[in-house]
C-alpha cells in the first residue's frame, strides 16, 4: 500500500516585530529589515502584522503605506508619520551598538533617517490605547526618491480623509528637538548654447561651456539670505549641484548645462523662488525640473505650542525640505521631531544616540497620554 502523502505545512505568515521590546530594540529590529526605497514591502508587512491584534486601532493598507488610527471621539486629532525607506546600504547593516566618547549609539543604515523615530511611533501606537487626543499613525514608503513615488503624497491623493487633523508630527531626525516647518526646494537646469567647430579653428565656433563662467561666478559670490518666519530664522542656500557639456576632445561644444539647487525660506513660494532665478541669471535658458513649497512653522497653533512646551526646548527651523510641507499645504500645522543628528542622515557612519531614542519616546508618550 502506498504511503499517504504528507500534509503540506501552512505557509508562514509575515514576520512580526516585538513591539513589547524597548524602543531601542525595535529600532534595531526594523533597521535590520533592509528597506531601501522600492523594497519596503517586507517591512510594511511586518508593521501591519505587528499591529493587527491592537483592538484600539483601525488598520488601513495603501500600497506599502500602513495607517493605524484611533476612533475615540476626542476633540482633537494628531497625525504622526514616518517613512520606512532608506537610501542604499553601504556596508552599514546589520546594526550594531558602539560607544563613542562615552556616549552609546546604535550604528547602521536608517538608524537616524528615520527608523529610530518610526520605532518610537510603533511602540506608542501599540501601547497607548487611550491617548488624550485621537491619533492617526502613518508609515509610508519612497520618501528618499522622486516626489511622484512618495507614499505619503499618493496616500493624500487617494485618501484625503485620512489627513484630517489639528496638528502633525513627522519623525524626521532633529536631535530630539522640535524643528518647525521647512525650507522649500527648487532645482533648475540652466543651459547655454553655442556653435560647434573644430577646436583647432575655435574662432569659427562659439564655446557654450565658456558662457557658464558668469553663472558660476554669480553662484560663488552669492550670499544666502537668513529669513525670519514666525520667530524662526531660516538659512537659504544656492548651489551648483551638477554640470555637463562637451562633445569630443577636439570639438568646440555647442551646449552646456549647470544644475542649480535653491533652498528657499518658507516665506517664499515656488513661483517667487523661480522668479528669483530669472533675476539672478537674466537672459539664460532656465528649466525647472523639481520644485516643492516650503512649510511655515505653524507654531502659533495652541496644540503646537502645547507640544513644544511638553518637549521642553526652544524650537528650531528645519533647513532641509521634509514632508511637513505636505501637511502645511493641507492647512495642518506640522513639526519635525525625532531622534538622531540630521548631519548623520545618509552617512556611512550613520548612528543614533540611544539616549535620544528613549528621551523622544518619553516626551511623546507623556504628551499623548496627558501626564
Amino acid at each position: 500500500m502506498a504511503d499517504s502523502p504528507s500534509p503540506r505545512s501552512a505557509a508562514p505568515g509575515p514576520e512580526r516585530l516585538d513591539l513589547a521590546a524597548s524602543s531601542v530594540d525595535i529600532t534595531r529590529q526594523i533597521c535590520d529589515i533592509d528597506s531601501v526605497s522600492g523594497t519596503e514591502k517586507r517591512l510594511a508587512d511586518a508593521i501591519e502584522a505587528s499591529l493587527a491584534d491592537a483592538a484600539h486601532l483601525e488598520l488601513i493598507r495603501h500600497g506599502n503605506c500602513v495607517v493605524a488610527r484611533t476612533r475615540l471621539g476626542r476633540a482633537q486629532r494628531v497625525v504622526i508619520a514616518g517613512h520606512i525607506d532608506t537610501v542604499p546600504v553601504n556596508a552599514n547593516l546589520p546594526t550594531r551598538f558602539e560607544t563613542v566618547e562615552g556616549h552609546d549609539y546604535l550604528w547602521g543604515r536608517g538608524t537616524v533617517d528615520m527608523k529610530a523615530g518610526v520605532a518610537v511611533q510603533l511602540k506608542l501606537a501599540a501601547e497607548l490605547a487611550e491617548p488624550r487626543v485621537d491619533v492617526t499613525w502613518m508609515w509610508y514608503d519612497n520618501e528618499e526618491v522622486s516626489s511622484e513615488l512618495n507614499g505619503l503624497g499618493l496616500l493624500a491623493a487617494d485618501r484625503p480623509d485620512l489627513f484630517e487633523g489639528d496638528f502633525a508630527i513627522l519623525g524626521e531626525p532633529s536631535n530630539g528637538q522640535v524643528e518647525g516647518g521647512c525650507n522649500g526646494t527648487l532645482r533648475i537646469e540652466l543651459r547655454t548654447r553655442g556653435l560647434r567647430a573644430h577646436s583647432a579653428r575655435a574662432w569659427v565656433g562659439d564655446n557654450a561651456i565658456h558662457k557658464l563662467g558668469p553663472v558660476l561666478d554669480t553662484l560663488a559670490a552669492y550670499v544666502p539670505r537668513e529669513v525670519e518666519v514666525e520667530g524662526l530664522v531660516y538659512r537659504e542656500g544656492l548651489n551648483a549641484v551638477g554640470i555637463s557639456g562637451g562633445v569630443a576632445g577636439n570639438v568646440i561644444p555647442d551646449e552646456a548645462m549647470v544644475q542649480i539647487n535653491y533652498r528657499f525660506a518658507p516665506s517664499r513660494s515656488v513661483a517667487e523662488a523661480t522668479a528669483h532665478m530669472h533675476e539672478l541669471f537674466p537672459g539664460y535658458e532656465i528649466l525647472v525640473v523639481d520644485a516643492a513649497e516650503g512649510a511655515r512653522p505653524g507654531l502659533d497653533a495652541p496644540i503646537a505650542r502645547n507640544f513644544v512646551a511638553a518637549v521642553g526646548a526652544e524650537p528650531r527651523p528645519k533647513y532641509g525640505w521634509t514632508d511637513v510641507a505636505r501637511f502645511s499645504a493641507l492647512g495642518i500645522p506640522a513639526v519635525n521631531f525625532g531622534p538622531g543628528n540630521p548631519l548623520k542622515a545618509h552617512a556611512d557612519d550613520e548612528r543614533v544616540p540611544l539616549q535620544q531614542i528613549t528621551d523622544g519616546e518619553r516626551a511623546l508618550r507623556a504628551w499623548l497620554s496627558g501626564h
